[in-house]
């Protein structure tokens, strides 16, 4: 657990002195909020656009409707943003600098659903789907806020390195293009732009002061970017073609449809949606120095499950958090909520006007993934910041530990070792992350809490 302040705060992102307004609920002034709202954009855009498309590839839309399908992507994800930044009360929100957007994980069963369903019944039954995952989402979302007692520093701290851990063949995939079935894929010039990208970042990073020090991330990108340019590795053709504006339509793609499969399936990977939004709010929790406690979740997840209700409407996926941007206040330790709901309010304007949106698009893959390397792993550091604090001189916490993050890497090392168990066991554990949280809450019970009350105490505080 994070040690009290014996001073005053330091650093160019932290509240003055005399003032007792926590880091998360500083308004900055626009010169900071604004490049570090920026930062926030470009690390999460690639992954909001990700999921519209290729499921509408995969559902064969034109592409007109791949456009209204990215900007209603981009539209929920702003609206989520906001509500979990801003909070609606006590109803909902979190408060804390945190995005929410459609998530990836959704994407393979949203692909089965799409190759069994017949024409034009495909994103009508995943949509279907979505809806009902949406309200079991806000039914248990608040059992999920009374279950933060079962999520001491030792369980927080595997799941925080595990999320680092997991995410990092995404930015790896980014660096040697990102499309995996293209010919040069892994090519030297893609390797070499994502390189120079990372050492721009390191560079600013150990030789900048105040500042740019923070942006690092943002200034490695656009120094990628323009060095891409002249390779004809930056495509610029986005900008010709998308269009200035693309306001989504409700049920553009036909009123839902439910079908009992596809709400079984969606329904599993909601509750590891469910278990993923929650380990990123106690670990952006442990990062701002104010600990999520149970109201907290209840209004994270609740938001979770409002913006997966909306998506059916308007042409939206399962939301949950983006783990990216946690990387981002890691690294950058800009806290404040209203930075990030900056961001949400620019993904409103991006949504709204595709134009706009196809700039940040401009940024090449390899330059994402020179970028992503650095913020994957510092959810990772993260994590094992945590587990330091966690009592690891006891040896049942060591073997916890050691087994829980054994079982979140399988997935990583061996992506077909489950293949042989029913469909929603490779749901579950198919996923690093829950599969790891499930094991280290699982042994937590087991050591800590089911007929013993000897155990160390720092086993048992709650993060």
């Amino acid at each position: 657990m994070a040690q009290p302040a014996t001073g005053p705060a330091e650093g160019p992102c932290s509240a003055p002195p005399e003032s007792s307004v926590h880091p998360v609920d500083e308004k900055l002034p626009a010169s900071r909020l604004l490049p570090a709202a920026l930062q926030h954009i470009a690390a999460m855009y690639a992954g909001v656009v990700t999921p519209p498309l290729i499921i509408g590839q995969a559902v064969g839309l034109d592409t007109a409707g791949m456009t209204r399908l990215i900007a209603a992507s981009l539209l929920i994800a702003g609206l989520a943003t906001l509500l979990q930044t801003l909070g609606a009360g006590r109803f909902a929100g979190n408060r804390l600098p945190f995005v929410n957007a459609a998530s990836s994980a959704g994407i393979a069963p949203m692909l089965a659903i799409a190759e069994t369903s017949a024409p034009g019944h495909q994103l009508p039954q995943i949509y279907g789907a979505v809806l009902v995952a949406g309200v079991l989402c806000l039914a248990l979302g608040p059992f999920f806020g009374r279950l933060l007692r079962f999520f001491p520093p030792l369980v927080t701290g595997v799941v925080i390195t595990l999320i680092g851990v997991t995410l990092m063949p995404v930015p790896v995939a980014w660096a040697q293009g990102g499309d995996t079935n293209a010919a040069d894929f892994g090519a030297m010039k893609y390797l070499a732009l994502a390189a120079f990208t990372l050492a721009v970042i390191l560079l600013i990073q150990r030789f900048g002061r105040g500042f740019v020090r923070q942006v690092a991330l943002l200034m490695g990108m656009f120094i990628g970017t323009l060095a891409a340019i002249p390779f004809g590795l930056a495509d610029l053709s986005a900008l010709r073609s998308a269009p200035i504006a693309a306001l989504p339509t409700p049920f553009a793609f036909g009123a839902p449809e439910f079908q009992p499969a596809a709400i079984l399936s969606l329904c599993i990977v909601m509750l590891v949606l469910m278990t993923e939004s929650s380990a990123g709010m106690l670990a952006l929790g442990e990062i701002c120095e104010r600990p999520a406690d149970g109201p907290t979740l209840t209004r994270g997840l609740r938001t979770d499950g409002i913006a997966t209700l909306l998506g059916p409407v308007f042409g939206g996926f399962p939301t949950s958090a983006f783990a990216q941007n946690v990387g981002v206040v890691s690294l950058t330790k800009v806290r404040s909520r209203y930075v990030v709901a900056a961001a949400g309010g620019a993904l409103l304007v991006l949504g709204a006007f595709p134009v706009l949106g196809a700039v940040v698009s401009l940024v090449p893959m390899p330059v994402l993934g020179g970028a992503g390397i650095v913020l994957f792993g510092s959810i990772a550091v993260s994590g094992i910041r945590t587990l330091s604090e966690a009592g690891l001189d006891d040896s049942s916490n060591i073997i916890l530990v050691a087994v829980a993050l054994g079982a979140g890497i399988i997935p990583l090392a061996a992506p077909a070792f489950y293949a042989g168990f029913p469909a929603w066991a490779q749901t579950v554990l198919g996923s690093g992350i829950s599969a790891g949280a499930l094991t280290a809450v699982l042994l937590n019970l087991f050591f800590h809490h089911l007929g013993t009350h000897s155990r160390p105490a720092v086993a048992l505080k709650s993060s």
